[in-house]
């Protein structure tokens, strides 16, 4: 109990602070993004749309990560603060990981920009690329692991199949979250580089979007079925930024 009672205050502070941050990310400079969105032809104030972004993270997100929480108790993942896990692996060992997954990113992206014609994927500016990996670390952690995989274990594993083939269906469905994931971002890369249909996307980009993002996936489901969620937040986080705010500094 006292796991549990402990479990949902850290997990309300982390979904205060992802609402806090997705509000400050509008005041941030936004680099390409800026030039493809112009102030003038956004759909409202400033204001207006941080209170909007607190306001999603705090009830669509914080509701899909507490249905998360129940359910991946339910096929027997760890507690979000869990006593049986060590801070190393809660911590330590998560942050190495994604350190490492950063590097192997940076690498990637410098083979496959070769590739094709549109170079290096771009990085937000500093400071807005530190805030965005925390609040990516977070928010689609919730989405995409905590709330997609514990729901589709809990209903394949757990409900039609009587809790057989456990860990084959994890790794099914934690590939199916990396799949969608990695659509995830082709919408905002679309927008980037004046693309109007997946179509125009070139074929070597769009293998490199699925791949790197699945990797990261797959490390943070595994280290979120080893230590918790915290563990598929700091593998998250750390790879964005080694990827996003290190190299993008170091590599622009």
């Amino acid at each position: 109990m006292k796991t549990n009672k402990r479990s949902l205050k850290v997990y309300g502070l982390l979904v205060v602070l992802l609402a806090v941050l997705a509000a400050l990310n509008v005041y941030l400079p936004q680099g390409d993004l800026a030039a493809v969105v112009p102030d003038q032809e956004l759909p409202a104030s400033k204001g207006v749309l941080a209170a909007a972004n607190a306001l999603i993270m705090l009830l669509m997100y914080g509701g899909l990560g507490l249905l998360g929480l129940t359910l991946s108790r339910k096929v027997g993942f760890p507690a979000l603060w869990d006593e049986a896990v060590s801070n190393r692996e809660r911590f330590l060992v998560p942050a190495l990981v994604g350190v490492g997954v950063g590097v192997l990113l940076i690498a990637a992206d410098a083979v496959f920009s070769r590739l094709h014609p549109l170079g290096p994927l771009p990085h937000p500016p500093f400071p807005t690329s530190l805030v965005a990996s925390a609040t990516a670390g977070i928010g689609e952690e919730i989405v995409f692991r905590l709330f997609f995989i514990s729901f589709w274990m809990w209903l394949i594993s757990s409900v039609l199949l009587g809790g057989r083939w456990e860990k084959a269906v994890f790794w099914v469905v934690s590939t199916l979250s990396g799949v969608a994931f990695a659509f995830g971002h082709l919408p905002s890369v679309m927008l980037l580089y004046g693309m109007e249909g997946v179509g125009q996307v070139p074929t070597a980009l769009l293998v490199e979007i699925l791949l790197l993002n699945g990797v990261v996936s797959l490390f943070a489901a595994h280290q979120w079925r080893r230590a918790g969620f915290l563990g598929a937040v700091g593998v998250h986080f750390w790879t964005d930024v080694v990827w996003h705010v290190i190299w993008g500094v170091v590599g622009s």
